[in-house]
């Protein structure tokens, strides 16, 4: 049987197609376009511009599951996109109301367990930290013997903090240190006390996977590996925070869609190493997405 789950993000919207049986899944296919939603949000609401880029969005992923004929078998959820503004109840009516898709708004805290569950279908592993860093709100969770200790939602995300402050298309030193003081604001609101050591650091999501493709990139780390070591990270930021033209040149190069995300979001996932005291990073393929399909149709 063949399933969709389509992510409306406050950056992307994610569509994945999976065929499920005997209570696994395999993906098909997957499609993502850059929406940008969380730059459509003025005095906390959605503006009426951004209701219909999600809105044209959502049809055109309706037109690609006509074609799998699975449109009776689309999930579709939204996160911070929808979530922190003042009126995601009526954004989320009118995007029904224009696509015919029913929108589940989930929280924070069930935007993290999900990621949980989703990354652990393929990784299991026992103990650490999971992220999951997003255009508006980065979720976490903290979990020992199999099992979540702590889930929590940030509101912070690499667009929000380009939109919030950055002035250009990369940040200058000022956009760095306002980058930084908002991090570091929004940490502090839900301190990470960490009472025993954690080697890994899990990472999901598209801010993560394009740092991934940098290393890659730098050969800082193979071509077919997901994981580095907490000093090759510093390696990445050292190129992406350096001299901007050689880093506006390098991101054009690996992940042209993240030019003004991807620093915001690199400083993200570097604050919470150093905060977690993470030894290794390990980037997941799955997440949030397969989380949902295991909530919804595996149980």
């Amino acid at each position: 049987m063949k399933y969709s789950v389509i992510d409306i993000g406050s950056n992307s919207m994610r569509l994945t197609v999976y065929k499920v049986k005997n209570g696994s899944f395999k993906i098909l296919f997957k499609d993502k376009r850059m929406a940008g939603l969380a730059g459509y949000v003025e005095k906390g609401c959605i503006s009426d511009r951004g209701i219909k880029r999600a809105c044209d969005l959502l049809l055109e992923f309706k037109s690609t599951l006509e074609s799998f004929d699975i449109t009776e078998r689309a999930y579709v959820f939204a996160t911070a996109s929808l979530r922190n503004i003042v009126n995601s109840d009526e954004a989320a009516a009118r995007i029904t109301e224009e696509t015919g898709f029913n929108i589940d708004i989930v929280t924070g805290e069930q935007e993290a367990i999900l990621g949980y569950q989703g990354v652990m279908r393929e990784l299991y592993i026992s103990d650490g930290i999971l992220i999951d860093i997003g255009g508006a709100s980065t979720e976490m969770v903290i979990f020992e013997n199999g099992n979540i200790v702590s889930p929590r939602s940030y509101r912070v995300g690499s667009l929000k903090l380009f939109k919030d402050c950055v002035k250009h298309i990369l940040p200058g030193k000022s956009s760095k240190e306002r980058i930084k003081a908002a991090i570091e604001a929004e940490l502090e609101k839900q301190p990470i006390r960490i009472t025993n050591p954690y080697n890994k650091l899990i990472c999901t999501g598209g801010t993560a996977r394009s740092v991934f493709k940098f290393a890659r990139y730098l050969d800082i780390i193979p071509a077919s590996s997901n994981m580095m070591l907490a000093r090759d990270l510093k390696k990445v930021g050292k190129f992406l925070t350096g001299e901007r033209k050689e880093a506006a040149d390098m991101i054009l190069k690996v992940d042209p869609e993240r030019i003004h995300t991807i620093i915001p979001g690199y400083m993200i996932l570097q604050s919470i190493a150093d905060q977690t005291g993470a030894k290794k990073i390990i980037v997941s393929n799955y997440g949030v997405r397969e989380g949902y399909l295991c909530r919804k149709v595996l149980g």
